[in-house]
């Protein structure tokens, strides 16, 4: 790769306005042949929209779009393809009831063993090594991206769009990606990456450039970087690091659980048991695949078919569903926010209201009553929008997640599970939750955090347990250090204790 080529695509005095909302200023970008270039930005940086203008959701304002150094229209997704770009999103578009080779070739036209050939090819040279005739839902997270890239690959891509493409991996599918995104750019093909780990984003890229609030602050080689000078370039200018908090325990001593689980068992996970106290963080680690989000939605009812008690704030769980545990005093927020946590299309005020409304004792609202309630959580959360009535696809993903906690926390719960709570969301977004979390706990509200990522369970909790292969370890009292958890999460010592 070199940077006198001719760029793959580029973006040439880009302005980007949404109703009278100035979003991107005179952006200037470019993907080179090989090349990976990651694109960083705090959330409502204008991230997303240069994303969604390279892969043709977008029109610009202003600006000309290039591929291959002629001037295009990418006036949708379709145009996008036919010129070479494809975008292989956090979230995989898979249908689970088809097979893994119609998932591939869907769209395609021609002849179908023809194309069933050129699916083999492709799944060989990224390395999916899957029975093509095995339903697309039977794939794991990462082979479900795969088949993303070799969608990407049969339409005859030069550019694909990785966005937080590890988000949900373990550390080897993360190491065998990276071997396949470097197979990729051996070929030629430009890849934009996109990703909030900021190790991942200089360890994958050549080239690395940070957004903030509509215009780059920063591009340059990732050799020439480090992890805190791309933290220090999304911070706004005016931003004042907070105070040093020694994460308070805001546990109230004396106080009965105000959740008990006993001996729950489900198909991914056994006998599990542990009790959660008012005002208390506790934090559960493991690697995906281990039985955690399974576990969560058995204790919140979305698998009735678990064993096991549940007792929530002294009052036994017996027969379990997401609206009778939330009158009970139980929230959940989800790991996938887009496809179980939020209204994408309708108003913000609309996703929050839900939250109550979807409680056996629901009501309907006044449009004023549902707006006071969405200001309200607005306002605490600090949740950066024009209006309530503002859609939340049009929100960052930070954003996006806060009226997916505000939508838990309007019914005004005893105890909370969030299940990977700033997945694909920015620095300073997390910070936002975390704040949230301390000011739950204060409240006296019992706080479960399950992740993926060691140093956020380190940071959060006051109690930590481990998921591994369905089982559920308490590590000793105090142990809440980032080696220790990583040791007892990743089987490096056998440090869990009682």
């Amino acid at each position: 790769m070199t940077d006198t080529a001719t760029p793959l695509v580029a973006l040439r005095g880009i302005w980007k306005v949404f109703e009278s909302v100035t979003v991107l200023r005179g952006i200037d970008f470019e993907i080179f042949p090989g090349q990976v270039h990651a694109l960083l930005g705090g959330n409502g940086s204008g991230k997303s929209t240069i994303v969604k203008i390279i892969s043709g959701a977008y029109t610009p304002t202003a600006g000309t779009v290039e591929v291959d150094g002629a001037p295009v229209n990418l006036c949708k997704p379709s145009v996008a393809h036919d010129k070479g770009i494809y975008m292989v999103p956090q979230e995989p578009h898979i249908f689970p009831n088809l097979t893994v080779l119609e998932n591939l070739i869907m769209g395609l036209s021609g002849d179908r063993a023809e194309n069933a050939r050129r699916a083999e090819k492709a799944a060989k040279e990224i390395g999916l090594e899957v029975d093509f005739s095995a339903p697309g839902g039977e794939l794991s997270i990462a082979n479900q991206q795969l088949v993303e890239i070799g969608r990407g690959l049969l339409r005859n891509a030069h550019v694909l769009i990785l966005d937080e493409p590890t988000s949900s991996l373990t550390r080897r599918e993360v190491a065998s990606l990276a071997a396949q995104i470097k197979h990729l750019t051996a070929q030629g093909i430009g890849i934009l990456f996109i990703s909030h780990r900021l190790n991942e984003v200089l360890d994958f890229s050549d080239r690395v450039s940070v957004l903030r609030d509509g215009h780059f602050v920063l591009s340059r080689p990732a050799s020439e970087l480090t992890a805190d000078q791309l933290v220090e370039a999304m911070l706004p200018e005016d931003f004042t690091p907070p105070a040093a908090d020694a994460r308070q325990c805001y546990r109230i001593e004396g106080a009965q659980p105000v959740l008990q689980v006993r001996n729950l068992s489900g198909q991914a996970f056994r006998d599990v048991s542990f009790d959660v106290y008012p005002g208390e963080v506790v934090g559960i680690s493991g690697v995906v695949g281990s039985g955690r989000t399974e576990f969560a939605e058995a204790i919140f009812g979305i698998d009735s078919e678990a064993t096991g008690e549940v007792v929530i704030a002294g009052q036994p769980a017996t027969d379990r569903s997401p609206q009778i545990c939330q009158e009970m005093g139980l929230s959940y927020v989800p790991e996938d926010r887009h496809a179980h946590g939020i209204f994408l299309a309708l108003p913000s005020a609309q996703t929050i209201s839900s939250g109550v409304m979807s409680m056996p004792q629901g009501r309907f609202m006044s449009s004023a009553e549902e707006s006071r309630l969405a200001t309200r959580f607005i306002e605490k959360l600090r949740i950066k929008l024009s209006s309530p009535m503002q859609s939340a696809k049009t929100l960052s993903g930070g954003n996006q997640q806060k009226i997916v906690l505000a939508k838990t926390l309007a019914p005004e719960p005893r105890v909370v599970i969030l299940d990977e709570p700033t997945r694909g969301i920015d620095a300073r977004a997390r910070q936002d939750v975390y704040r949230i979390i301390r000011d739950l706990t204060a409240d006296g509200v019992g706080v479960v955090v399950i992740s993926s990522e060691v140093g956020e369970i380190a940071e959060v909790s006051d109690r930590v347990l481990i998921m591994k292969r369905g089982r559920l370890v308490e590590l000793a009292a105090g142990v809440t250090g980032v080696e220790q958890i990583s040791a007892a999460t990743f089987d490096a010592t056998g440090g869990a204790g009682a």
